[in-house]
């Protein structure tokens, strides 16, 4: 059987968000076992598993990301939507918009630190959607 959601995020300011709550929460019933996948719809923010634990783990890869892609590097072409728009792309491009999780005993089989964030990359990216697709 497969399922689809649309969800949409509230607007965040820059920075690594959990989400994990927000996509579990339009799934009434979870199968046993499956898969679940989903599916950022923008170019200028990413989707990530990483530590859910500690907060300074978020602060560094935000730091990590930043040193990446830089603001107001000479060499940018794409400059018309604001100096923090080019780097957005490449950060996106390197975390990616989708991930794929295991579903085992009627939940996403994340490890015991491990959540789902948003990352966004703008400065005022706005609402962002997603599609969870979950096959069972």
């Amino acid at each position: 059987m497969i399922q689809q959601f649309e969800i949409s995020l509230p607007a965040f300011k820059r920075g690594m968000h959990p989400i994990t709550r927000l996509v579990m929460e339009p799934v009434k019933s979870w199968p046993e076992k499956g898969l679940i996948h989903l599916f950022l719809h923008h170019t200028s923010a990413g989707l990530m598993i990483n530590e859910n634990a500690d907060p300074s783990v978020r602060r560094d890869l935000d730091m990590g990301f930043d040193r990446l892609a830089p603001e107001g590097l000479p060499g940018y072409s794409h400059t018309l939507e604001g100096d923090d728009d080019m780097p957005a792309h490449i950060k996106s491009a390197l975390s990616g918009v989708s991930l794929t999780i295991p579903v085992t005993n009627h939940r996403p089989a994340l490890g015991t630190w491990q959540g789902i964030f948003l990352c966004e990359f703008r400065n005022h990216g706005g609402q962002r959607r997603l599609t969870l697709t979950l096959w069972s």
